[in-house]
């Protein structure tokens, strides 16, 4: 029986930062394809061609349907899927190439566990910790689906997990944190508004509070000490500002094309 292949599949927008590091963990792939976004302005596609990857580039429209796009130009029977600042460990490398081979004609995906480093430390309780992505899975079997900025994996088959890290270095301070959260929530009422959903006062008055108890409390991010209670209050402003930006848009004065009214 031949050996499976493996496709790497990264999105990129001006993550020179981080780049490198996530396509070296994955230079066991017997191709990685890095599809950029057509915005990008940085050196990340010097990066990954130095690094013997195939750069395309695609104009984006959402997180979801550039990870499908990226797909369509893997050619391998597996797929590895990461975002740039994502890298896997040298454990979890070696423990995905055991895996795929030695997978039977069943499995479809596998699991990975995100470790988030930010504020100066490993966070390893809260929300950030564990966290469980599938980005391991059969070409044939797997496709994006969700909700535009956070997509998922749905495969048609079972699914197991992997035991080591996958190291993610999402955010390079608090205020890329803070710009990001204003970025994705906005997209996320933009989606929900789309769906239909409409805006209900006790999701804004509820959510929120009931997030940060979660990630602080119930989730013991309290553990990871100062940086836990950061992450547990920017979380809940992030759920704040995806509600408040859905009643923005049901008022239709979320766009800044509007006329200003005339002085009172």
């Amino acid at each position: 029986m031949p050996r499976p292949t493996l496709s790497a599949c990264v999105l990129a927008r001006d993550d020179a930062r981080t780049l490198g590091a996530c396509l070296a963990s994955l230079s066991f792939c017997d191709e990685c394809i890095v599809l950029l976004d057509a915005r990008s302005r940085d050196a990340s596609a010097a990066i990954a061609a130095a690094a013997g990857a195939r750069v395309e580039r695609h104009p984006y429209a959402d997180n979801v349907e550039q990870k499908n796009r990226c797909l369509e130009f893997a050619k391998g029977d597996w797929i590895v899927s990461l975002d740039a600042d994502e890298a896997l460990s040298p454990e979890l490398a070696r423990e995905l190439q055991q895996r795929i081979a030695g997978a039977g004609e069943a499995l479809a995906g596998i699991e990975i566990d995100r470790l988030t480093w930010h504020l100066g430390r490993w966070i390893r309780h809260g929300d950030f910790h564990p966290d469980w992505q599938l980005r391991v899975f059969r070409r044939a079997a797997g496709r994006w689906q969700g909700i535009d900025p956070h997509g998922r994996v749905c495969v048609a088959g079972p699914v197991e997990r992997a035991q080591g890290a996958c190291y993610h270095y999402s955010y390079a301070d608090l205020a890329d944190q803070i710009a990001r959260v204003r970025r994705f929530s906005s997209a996320q009422a933009r989606a929900l508004h789309a769906r239909g959903q409409r805006f209900r006062l006790r999701d804004l008055l509820l959510r929120p509070p009931a997030r940060f108890l979660r990630a602080y409390l119930w989730r013991r991010g309290c553990l990871d000490g100062l940086p836990g209670l950061v992450i547990a209050a920017v979380t809940a402003f992030h759920v704040f500002a995806k509600y408040a930006g859905l009643w923005e848009l049901e008022r239709g004065s979320g766009s800044r094309a509007l006329r200003p009214p005339a002085p009172p």
